[in-house]
């Protein structure tokens, strides 16, 4: 049984709190829907640059059923269909496709592009971008090839300390986009402690889905002995999630990929779990740790709702014209 508990009131029932928003995004069901509707448009193989989402089980699937996953386009023959994944890709890797024939799909987050045009137009007007990120990120990647020569990575608050910019440099500052807020906007603060000339970009570059889910998570942090997030490794917002929980006050959080890698022994001594997961997990995968807390003592989850998420993306442009014109829209 799931009950459901509005933000500012008390958890009801049960020993499970389960987090709401949580699992996908706009973003993230957009591109998993774009390589399926690929494949039943186009036919096995279609090829995806990188993992198509962070997340494990999405990416076997997909290749269940004939997606080709690879690391770079050389890998791709020539003619050949590609997707390209939902962090992004820089300037030179649609020069790459181009170069070698390939009919690409652009399956970029909305939200990522909007960074990508934000750090073109910066470069345009000369600004040097502080671009706070990951480095190796394929996200923070594909931002910093629109403008390299301008960009320079912050990865953590304390490397502020060690930039240094003329006192009348142009600076502006753009982010990764699954990023822990509350660590971004201090770094945020440093930067413009240090630069007080330093200039925001139009809008907050974290997306909504990823401080959704931070929020969600505080949330039932407060009152949960152990929190478990639901996501793969690679997947930023899910190991933000897990950090966020920690900072919130939960004694305890574990990220898994699934359900077989829930220890029984994280439930020694505790009353109350938390369960949330990250912007690419099916939630299919939540329903199986759910059931599995019910096996071991804790039957009844009472969902924390933070926020309603309505938002939804069309798929790319490219796309939707050749379904168009197979009469599948």
């Amino acid at each position: 049984m799931t009950t459901h508990v509005d933000l500012g009131m008390p958890p009801v029932g049960g020993s499970v709190l389960l987090a709401d928003p949580r699992g996908y995004c706009a973003g993230v069901d957009r591109a998993v829907i774009t390589v399926e509707k690929a494949l039943d448009l186009y036919g096995a193989p279609v090829y995806v640059r990188k993992q198509i989402v962070h997340n494990k089980h999405v990416v076997n699937t997909l290749a269940d059923r004939g997606a080709i996953f690879v690391e770079e386009l050389d890998e791709v023959p020539e003619g050949a269909t590609v997707v390209f994944s939902a962090h992004g890709v820089s300037p030179a890797v649609h020069s790459q496709a181009a170069e070698r024939n390939l009919k690409t799909i652009d399956a970029t987050c909305p939200l990522v592009t909007k960074v990508h045009h934000e750090a073109k137009r910066f470069a345009r007007e000369d600004y040097r971008i502080l671009l706070i990120g990951h480095a190796g990120h394929e996200e923070v990647e594909g931002t910093a090839g629109e403008a390299p020569e301008h960009i320079t990575l912050v990865e953590h608050p304390d490397d502020v300390d060690d930039l240094e910019f003329p006192d009348d440099a142009k600076l502006s500052w753009l982010s990764q986009t699954t990023l822990s807020v509350d660590e971004t906007m201090e770094t945020v603060r440093r930067l413009r402690e240090k630069f007080p000339q330093l200039e925001d970009p139009p809008s907050d570059d974290i997306c909504y889905a990823t401080q959704n889910r931070q929020v969600a998570v505080k949330e039932i942090a407060k009152e949960a002995d152990l929190v478990i997030v639901v996501g793969s490794s690679n997947s930023s917002n899910s190991v933000r999630l897990v950090e966020v929980a920690l900072e919130a006050g939960a004694s305890a959080s574990y990220r898994i990929d699934d359900v077989s890698e829930f220890d029984v022994a994280w439930l020694e001594g505790v009353e109350k779990v938390g369960v949330t997961s990250g912007a690419s997990v099916p939630d299919d995968l939540v329903s199986d740790v759910l059931s599995f807390l019910a096996e071991h003592g804790h039957p009844d989850a009472a969902a924390v709702r933070t926020a309603d998420e309505s938002l939804t993306f069309a798929l790319p442009p490219e796309l939707r014209r050749d379904l168009k014109a197979a009469g599948q829209v």
